[in-house]
Order: C-alpha cells, then structure tokens, then sequence
C-alpha cells in the first residue's frame, strides 16, 4: 500500500477484542509494508555491523604495515557508509509509510463507525473521547506500527551479531551474548509504571479536552450569563492536572532512558577491561578487541529501538484499546428476522423500502405518506425516539422480552431498520436532530447532497423560508461572489456567523431537497419566530405531501397542520389523534403544548359547546398572575387553541380584568358587543 493509494477502497473488519488484537489485526493488514521496512532496515543495520569488522581490520593492517589490507578496509568503509545511507533512506521512507497507512486505516474505521451509529454514537461515547481517539490516539497507534519494522530489524541484528562474536572471539563474545539480553530486559520491571502514567496522562488530557469542546460549543451561552472567567478557570485547572500528570510520566521514561544508557555503558566498561586483560595474556589480538570493542559500541544503537519499542508500544495499547471500544460499538438488532422481511424491503438490499413506520418501544406510529407530529414533554426522550425511528437505537435501557436491556429496532413497512443494510436505510429514512452541523463551503455546496431529483433547491429553500437568510449572505459575502449568486456565497464553519434560527432553516431546507421516503424532524423550528413557523408549517406540508413524515415538536403552528398528533408520555404512545382533539381530552398533551402544568389547581379552564355558543371563565387567584375574572359569550364563530387563527363572533359580552399575559401559544377572540 503506498500513500498515493489513500484511501483503503475497504478498511477491513477489526479485531476489536482488545488493544492488543487490535495492534495484531492492524500488523497483520500492514505485514508487506513491515516486510519491506524490516529488510531496510536488515540493509541498514547489517551495514552498520560491519563497520566494526573493518575498522578492525584496518588496525589490524597498521599493526601489520600492510599498505593493501589498509587500503582494502577504507574501501570497504566507503561501500558500507553508500548501503548504510541507502537502508537507513528507504527505512524511513517504508516506515513513516507505515505510520500514515496504519493511521489511515484506523481514521476510515472511526469515520465509517460514526456514519454507521450517526448521532447515537455521542450518546454512547463522550463526544471528547472520540475527538481524543481519532487524534492523539491514532497517533500513537500509527507511531507503534512505524516502530514495529526498526525493532525487528534491530532484534534481528542484535541477535546475529551476539552469535558472530561468539564465534569470532568465544571469550569476548560469551560476556557480549549474556549482557545484551540482560540489559534489553532491565527496563521490563518499570514499564507497568510508566505506562500506568501514561494512561493517567492521556484520561486527564481527555477530560481537558471534553471541557474544552463543551465550552467552545457553548460559548455564546457563556458570554450571555458572564460564565467564561468560571470555565476559563476550570480549563486552567484542567490544563495544569495535564501538565502535572505529564511531568510524572516523563521522569519515569526519563529514568528508562538513564538506564538504557548507564547498563550499556558498564557492558562496555566491562568488555574493554576484559578484553584488555585477554590482549596483555596474548588470548586475543589488538584488532580482535578493537572489533569486538567496536561491536558493542553498534550495539547500542540497536538497544535504543528496544526503548522505543517499549514505550510506542506502553502508549499505543491504551489508545488502541479505546480505539477498539468504539469501533465495538454497533447497530443495535432486534434480534430477529421479522417474516418476509426481503420481500417487504424489496430484496435483500432493501431496494423499495417503504410503508408506515413504528416503534415497538413505544408504539408510535406514523402512518406512510402522512405528515405525523410527536409530542414529547422530555426533549431526551424525543432525541432518543428520533433515532430510534431513523434505525440508530441507542441503548437507552428500554427493554423488550427477546433481548432485555436493548431498544427494539423501528420497523417500516414490518421490516426492522436494523436489519436492513445501512445504505439502505439511510436510502430510506432520514434524521435531522435539533441541532444539525452545517459544513463550511458555499451554500450549492452545502445544498449539494444525494437527492431524488423531484425537489429542487428553489423549492426546498422556499419551503424553508430561506428569503432571508439568502439575502443576508448575499451582504455578508466577502468575495462579492453572494452578490450574483446567493447559493455561491460562503458558509463559515458550523455555520457561525448566522443565527440560530437561519442556521435551521438552511439545514431544513438541505433534509427537504434529499426527498427521502420519509423524513424525521427533531425540533426544526425551535429558534423560529411564530410567523416564520407558520409558513414553514404550510411549506413543508405542501412540500411533503405524499411523503411519510415525522416532526417532533411541541408547537401548535405545526401540530394544528399534522394530519396525525401522537402524544408520548413516560417513553409510551399515549394517545393520538388531532391536535384540537387531544387538547380538549388529554389533559397531559394540553399541559405540554399550553406550558401549563394540568394540576395546578390555578390553572385556567376551558369549556367549549356545540350548541354555537362558547364560553371563556377566568378564575385566577395566583398572586404571581394577573387578577382579574370575565365572562365572555359570543356565537357564530370557534373558540381555538394552537393555530394563528381567529373567530369573529357577535353577542354580548361583559367582564373585567386587571393586567395582561399570555401562556404559551394561546390565540385570542374576537368578539363584538
């Protein structure tokens, strides 16, 4: 695999079974590129092993007054240092090779898992965590694989060079062959400390980091309650923990390092005394001891890629065994095939998938080709319902009698999402959370998504609302390329410079051109003014018509304009029906539109007849309300609660009232006396 190759057509499944199966599988995948990095390396260090041969040899000529011995041995200095430069180039070259491949083999796995478990995939992992792990952590695991091939290598190396001395000076090289192995494995008793510091290091250097990306994502919050000297000062304790546990871990690698260089500098003391004694007994020659001097001086060259092992490989296991827990996490199933499933879908990719679409968890349907509104009084809990309708059940503790603990899966058209390939559920089902991201780039650029064709961006910006929001990036374009042509004008990161409710109204319209068969809406209008919604809620039914669609909301703009309202409470569907229908019998679905707590015993109540004739009693005695009472009659036209509509009535009407307020989205009577 070389860089230009980029990325891998297909990642591989991993061995997500632990940190160090992860490393195996991640070896395994790279075993051509480590083969050909290690034999480098073999060129490389081989070529560095023989240096001492021939510096050797060439004392051993001076010794001698042989001019062609000496002349021989700076040749073959001059060919080692040519093989020498060229394996130590092309190592590093296959290794930092490596290093890229292996880290871009782990970022595709984690870009595909969060494709794969969307926004599931922050409630199950803390949105600091898979930041930490897609960055610093495929580093260090990228840095394990580059190290592999020069260890190997060097174990290699050390290894024949042990054997050779051996058997070129067996005195001399029985000390060599006994003192390597004993210093490449006294540093084996401090690892488990310092890789306990490393680890301590990298949870704290995560939390920083979470706190870090909470503030930044809320920082408009922050400045509107005067918080950043709070979280400023968090940061900074969090930031100073980082450094303090970083300080530890590096006096323990630190002190590895000191003995790496202390033990072989004794080998070495002790190799020259010896040698010595044996050269004044005549056991041994000056250009003997001068090579096998010389070896041991190499040797510690190989020694240091033992250090370095040691430590990619302490820091590396961590991170791969957070890397592993994430990629573990998967779609959850249902656990069944449901009957005729392939059928239903259309085939076993799921081509023509369609039909109403219903959650077992917590039974609520929304019948295919119709707009459908949820009511949930927890927010959570709809963010969870949303996934779940889009195929991402999170394990949220809901439970089922087949498989405990897990969230069934929603089923569209009696076929469940979950078992139905990814691409085709996502063919079939899209989800806009309440809080979607838009890209930086131009608007045709942000608008520019998989589409069925029968929606046209005009019309999608349309039914969004999106006049105005065009106009405004048109001004605020800085290239003037807005001015001609609003859906050429730049869009900052996350979409920053526009307001909250703009902001929505563009990732509406970018849900509304993909056209899917049916479409989840988390929130869409919740930092919309009443007017916009209003029309919003006339586009997006005009728009969607034919179309199975799903708004979770609270709004009576939307509600009075879905053809279904289901009202949830306590995670079941507890009834369903019209929105006018369900205010005047659910007093639960009346207290989340209206903002009105339903036992409150304050609370005002509305009485409505059939007989043309509405009456409207105020009995308030809240001290924190306006006090007042009235009676109103009037007939001829309807008493309503939710749409921006009114009723001229004409009657006779009397009352008296001190103070004005209003609750929630309740619309006034007209009446005329």
């Amino acid at each position: 695999m070389h860089i230009r190759d980029l990325p891998y057509p297909d990642p591989g499944r991993p061995d997500v079974r632990s940190g160090p199966r992860f490393l195996l599988w991640l070896g395994r995948n790279q075993l051509g590129g480590q083969v050909k990095a290690a034999l480098w390396g073999l060129l490389h260090m081989a070529a560095l092993v023989c240096f001492p041969v021939a510096i050797g040899f060439g004392v051993q000529a001076v010794v001698d007054r042989s001019g062609t011995r000496l002349a021989l041995a700076g040749g073959l200095m001059a060919g080692l240092t040519a093989l020498t430069a060229l394996g130590d180039t092309m190592l590093h070259r296959a290794a930092v090779t490596n290093w890229i491949t292996a880290a871009a083999r782990v970022q595709q796995l984690l870009a595909r898992k969060a494709v794969e478990l969307g926004s599931a995939l922050t409630r199950r992992v803390a949105a600091g965590e898979v930041v930490a792990v897609s960055t610093g952590d495929v580093e260090k695991i990228g840095w394990f694989v580059e190290a592999l091939s020069r260890f190997t290598a060097a174990a290699i190396t050390t290894v024949g060079v042990c054997v050779a001395l051996v058997a070129y000076q067996p005195a001399l090289g029985l000390v060599v062959a006994l003192g390597v192995p004993a210093l490449a494995l006294a540093v084996f008793p401090l690892l488990p400390r310092a890789t306990r510091r490393a680890d301590e290091q990298r949870e704290k250097a995560g939390r920083a980091t979470e706190l870090a990306s909470d503030t930044v994502a809320g920082l408009r919050v922050l400045r509107g309650i005067g918080g950043e000297e709070l979280f400023l000062s968090r940061y900074r304790r969090a930031s100073q923990d980082v450094r303090t546990a970083a300080v530890r871990s590096a006096r323990m690698w630190a002190l590895i390092a000191a003995v790496q260089v202390a033990l072989p500098g004794l080998l070495l003391i002790g190799v020259v005394w010896y040698g010595a004694t044996l050269a004044r007994e005549g056991r041994s020659t000056v250009g003997e001891l001068v090579t096998v001097y010389s070896a041991v001086t190499f040797l510690l060259f190989p020694l240091r890629s033992f250090e370095e092992i040691a430590m990619a490989y302490s820091f590396s296991r961590p991170s791969a065994r957070r890397a592993a827990r994430v990629l573990a996490l998967r779609r959850s199933s249902s656990g069944g095939e449901a009957p005729g499933a392939d059928a239903a879908a259309g085939g076993p990719d799921g081509e023509g998938l369609g039909g109403d679409l219903y959650d077992p968890a917590s039974g609520v349907l929304a019948p295919a080709g119709r707009l459908t509104a949820v009511v949930c009084g927890d927010p959570d809990l709809a963010g969870r319902l949303a996934d779940r309708l889009g195929g991402h059940a999170p394990d949220d503790g809901s439970a089922v009698e087949a498989e405990p603990g897990r969230a069934p899966s929603a089923l569209l058209g009696g076929v469940p999402l979950d078992e139905v390939p990814l691409d085709a559920a996502r063919r079939a089902v899209l989800v806009q959370d309440k809080d979607p991201v838009l890209l930086s780039g131009t608007l045709a650029e942000l608008l520019d998504v998989p589409r069925s064709g029968a929606v046209t961006v005009a019309e999608a910006l349309e039914a969004a609302q999106c006049g105005d929001v065009l106009d405004a990036l048109a001004r605020t374009s800085a290239d003037g390329s807005g001015a001609a042509d609003p859906l050429g004008a730049r869009i900052t990161e996350r979409g920053r410079s526009l307001s909250g409710g703009q902001r929505q109204r563009l990732a509406l319209a970018r849900s509304l051109v993909t056209d899917p068969e049916v479409l989840v809406l988390d929130e869409p209008t919740s930092a919309v003014d009443s007017h916009t919604e209003a029309r919003i809620a006339q586009g997006l039914r005009r728009l969607r018509a034919g179309r199975t669609t799903v708004v979770f909301t609270s709004s009576p703009l939307l509600l009075d304009r879905a053809d279904r309202v289901v009202f949830v409470a306590d995670g079941k569907a507890a009834a369903a029906g019209g929105h006018r229908d369900l205010l005047a019998t659910e007093p639960g679905y009346r207290a989340v539109v209206t903002r009105e707590p339903d036992t409150d015993p304050d609370t005002d109540t509305v009485t409505d007849t059939d007989a043309g004739t509405d009456t409207d009693v105020n009995t308030d005695t809240d001290p924190d309300r306006a006090p007042g009472a009235g009676t109103g009659r009037g007939s001829g036209g309807p008493v309503t609660t939710g749409p921006v509509t009114t009723g001229p009535g004409t009657g006779a009407g009397t009352g008296t009232a001190a103070g004005t307020g209003t609750v929630g989205r309740i619309d006034t009577i007209e009446e005329s006396a």
